[in-house]
């Protein structure tokens, strides 16, 4: 399939924010209003909609949440649709999202993570629009660490141009910042120190292909379905293929990784990125292991604790571009190419 890349931003340039899933309480507006004013230091028109109540899990009916981001991602005054953080039921929106419209228009980002796995994969699957898997808006005050960029920097990057991440070897351990505390705050708590990790055994790693994946629990109950077929979207292309665990325990993961398996999610992967996680073992599996017991089969390199899921600091995939994994005993690198 031929990627769609969104034309970069200018300032000038107007940003929805929406809440395809969970929407914001109030304690946490004051937050909200930071990370809205870090748009707009980017010279940025920024216009929230309709749907961010927090006093449930879903910020409206399903409806109206597809309805608002169909309604952005097809107004060519929106160049650009980032939701506060994820949330638990964006997979309602499926059967209400307008794809053929949204594939129809101009290109505009989506960006964001957890929960929006749910939108941007399929997105991205069945228009060929490129989206981008990174730090949501509640996240975006944080200042970057050296190696890494924010979502905000890709989506005025100009097309062709390749731009590379490195892991900064520091993360977060546990917990989360207290934002109805300190709505203001802008520095990563990192305590933890670590890099990538091979897990499917010893050698370099040098492998391309096309980028696409997502948060395991949110996308998993796609496979098989249309909104998850990487099959027709890779043709003969190679993917490299990204998934990271939020919350669930070690066997529910693997249950999860061997059904998207056995649906074809992971056919065309010529590598598989796995995110940080602070998800949990169980007595009889640890994390890595259920990666392994699920992927393993697929014979292709497996490296762990990449910066692309739940812990801190965020490191942003673009769906759809041209990727290039390096990963030796002296250097891990990801560079990405939007064309």
């Amino acid at each position: 399939m031929t990627i769609r890349y969104p034309r970069p931003l200018r300032p000038g340039d107007r940003v929805g924010v929406t809440s395809p899933s969970s929407g914001v309480a109030e304690p946490l507006r004051a937050r909200l209003d930071v990370a809205v004013k870090e748009i707009e230091k980017r010279g940025y028109e920024v216009v929230v909609g309709r749907c961010m109540d927090g006093t449930t899990h879903i910020s409206a009916p399903a409806a109206e949440r597809a309805a608002e981001l169909t309604e952005m991602l097809t107004d060519p005054a929106v160049r650009a649709v980032v939701p506060p953080w994820g949330g638990e039921m964006a997979i309602d929106l499926m059967p209400h999202l307008d794809f053929e419209a949204i594939g129809r228009a101009e290109p505009t980002w989506l960006v964001g993570y957890s929960d929006m796995s749910t939108v941007l994969a399929p997105l991205t699957l069945l228009t060929g629009v490129a989206t981008v898997h990174g730090n949501n808006l509640m996240d975006t005050p944080y200042r970057v660490p050296e190696g890494l960029v924010s979502w905000l920097d890709i989506v005025a990057a100009p097309q062709g141009e390749p731009f590379a991440q490195t892991p900064p070897g520091r993360h977060r351990t546990t917990g989360w910042d207290d934002w109805t505390a300190d709505p203001g705050i802008s520095e990563f708590t990192l305590d933890g120190q670590g890099g990538w990790r091979r897990l499917d055994g010893d050698g370099d790693v040098d492998v391309e292909g096309r980028l696409l994946g997502g948060c395991v629990e949110t996308v998993a109950p796609l496979a098989g379905s249309r909104y998850l077929d990487t099959t027709r979207f890779a043709g003969e292309e190679p993917l490299l293929v990204y998934v990271e665990a939020c919350e669930d325990d070690a066997l529910v993961i693997a249950r999860h990784l061997h059904g998207m398996r056995l649906a074809g999610f992971f056919d065309r992967a010529a590598a598989v990125l796995v995110g940080r996680t602070h998800a949990p073992g169980t007595p009889a599996l640890t994390q890595d292991a259920a990666v392994l017991d699920a992927l393993g089969p697929l014979g292709v390199p497996i490296l762990a604790d990449v910066e692309c899921g739940h812990v801190a600091p965020y490191l942003p995939l673009v769906n759809g571009a041209r990727g290039r994994v390096v990963h030796t005993a002296a250097r891990s690198e990801i560079v990405q190419t939007l064309d």
